[in-house]
């Protein structure tokens, strides 16, 4: 007999895949629904109780039992706490990096051994050879490794992802064949604690927000920003900035002083950079031996690959130099490294060299 899977279930068609994939090579398969964050509609009715009814009509259909785990405060002490931290230090946070290392890969996994599962797995388009190490999803436009680089390596020996070696048009069409009722449903975006509300009002419910002066680099006051918060490096819409000449952009942030610096531009010098440090290094399995170390990185999502060095700082920083100058590298968000198909680990961006005047 085949070993117990317990699928991490979302309600969405990438896990409903899995699950039904894992079913079909024999085994013996078990839908998990995580509970993160309780909300209610404009009708009244809760948001996650939607999801969970897509989960069970897709779990009735391939005939596996399913359970909902309640992680809501987990999540809240885990995630959005530090989220909230982070944000209201004036870097843009990932709060889905933090989830996955956290919640899905950490607690949710423990849960799921202890109901009998011998094997987690997810619908991440990503791929790990069994023995600890991340491989991207063969899908380039899909490849979610890039959120799972700070996951631990013991946790990845018993994770699957079915989906990995497929690309999603491939996904849609064993949905479809097989009867799947989140065949066609849209893929979630977003923060799930947030989706498709202003995020202003949102996050003014739980953080102070301190208006201050959106400045150019040469000290000039051009407007009034509604919080350092609310801002990220590289954003062109939201600032209520007009005039003639280019659209502004957020060039940096002074936190000591409450300053967010704009130019007009969308190439502007300011917003381009070769080198920044990071810290909350996490290597998923070997650690590099010799330095500078040399390999390619993200500074985002779908980003391709940009060769670099690394090489090590004190108090556990590293800097990073690329080959050609990044846009828009944001504090707060992570650096993820790679060799090839394989995700090295990455870290936490603290700072990026722009302009001396830009202070984090």
């Amino acid at each position: 007999m085949k070993q117990t899977v317990a699928v991490g279930m979302s309600g969405g068609v990438d896990s409903s895949v899995s699950a039904l994939l894992l079913k079909q090579q024999g085994y013996q398969v078990i839908g998990l629904f995580m509970k993160n964050w309780e909300e209610n509609d404009e009708t009244g009715r809760c948001k996650a109780s939607k999801e969970f009814d897509d989960v069970a009509a897709v779990c009735d259909k391939i005939g596996i039992p399913y359970y909902s785990i309640n992680f809501i405060e987990e999540y809240k002490s885990l995630v959005f706490n530090d989220f909230l931290k982070t944000i209201q230090a004036g870097f843009t946070p990932n709060p889905d990096i933090l989830c996955n290392r956290e919640i899905k890969f950490d607690v949710f996994l423990t849960k799921a051994k202890e109901i009998g599962a011998d094997l987690l797995a997810t619908g991440h388009y990503c791929q790990t050879d069994g023995h600890g190490h991340l491989l991207k999803g063969l899908d380039p436009n899909k490849d979610q490794s890039y959120f799972l680089h700070a996951v631990k390596n013991h946790a990845l020996e018993t994770v699957l992802f079915p989906i990995g070696h497929l690309h999603k048009t491939q996904v849609r069409e064993i949905a479809r064949a097989n009867g799947l009722s989140t065949a066609e449903k849209k893929d979630s975006t977003g923060i799930c604690f947030i989706g498709k509300r202003d995020f202003k009002p949102f996050l003014s419910q739980y953080i102070g927000i301190q208006k201050g002066p959106f400045k150019t680099l040469d000290g000039q006051v051009v407007g009034e920003h509604d919080g350092m918060a609310f801002y990220t490096i590289g954003q062109r819409k939201g600032m209520g900035l007009g005039g003639e000449g280019d659209a502004w952009f957020v060039v940096g942030k002074d936190i000591q002083h409450n300053i967010v610096y704009v130019e007009r531009g969308a190439d502007h010098p300011a917003l381009y950079a070769t080198e920044l440090i990071a810290d909350q290094i996490t290597w998923i399995k070997e650690i590099p031996s010799a330095y500078p170390y040399r390999c390619t990185a993200k500074i985002r999502y779908r980003q391709e690959d940009q060769p670099c060095f690394i090489e090590p700082l004190e108090n556990d920083r590293f800097l990073v130099k690329f080959d050609t100058a990044q846009r828009a590298i944001s504090p707060g968000q992570s650096v993820v490294f790679y060799q090839d198909q394989l995700c090295l680990g990455g870290g936490c961006i603290k700072t990026s060299h722009h302009s001396p005047q830009l202070v984090y």
